[in-house]
């Protein structure tokens, strides 16, 4: 049996709550200006994007973008903001993942689980762009069936 009281325990877990408070406000005000930046792979365009995903700028290069046709050109876009936001998105999962284990100071304490799927959708566990195949992040239908009883 421990010799601490209950009422130093009681201590001891509320003076870790406010440490993990703080920091967790530490963390949101880190993200408050975090961006990420990136060149689509043709490197005809560049996206910066905010720490939620919104779109915060887009940047022709090169003049490219003038000889483009359409599609082409709105691919380009839409790969540069897919990996800025996936990045983003990996970095913000980075930042809190300290809170998501028990503290070893206060096993009372235990961390929170966040289904990060569906937060930000599973390409981005998937990691940087090598665990993609190509045209994965187009639109597509897709029907799953269950399994035969």
């Amino acid at each position: 049996m421990s010799s601490e009281s209950i009422e130093q325990k009681l201590a001891k877990a509320m003076a870790e709550l406010e440490a993990t408070e703080a920091a967790v406000a530490r963390a949101e005000g880190e993200l408050a200006h975090a961006e990420s930046t990136v060149r689509s792979a043709d490197r005809a365009v560049e996206v910066t994007v905010s720490a939620q995903g919104d779109l915060r700028a887009l940047t022709f290069l090169d003049d490219k973008y003038r000889t483009m046709p359409a599609g082409q050109l709105s691919a380009s876009v839409l790969e540069a903001v897919q990996e800025a936001r996936a990045r983003m998105a990996r970095h913000v999962m980075a930042t809190f993942e300290p809170f998501t284990k028990a503290n070893p100071e206060a096993p009372e304490i235990t961390g929170f689980d966040v289904d990060w799927n569906k937060i930000f959708g599973p390409g981005v566990l998937e990691g940087p762009k090598g665990g993609r195949r190509r045209g994965a992040g187009r639109l597509r239908d897709e029907i799953s069936e269950d399994p035969e009883d």
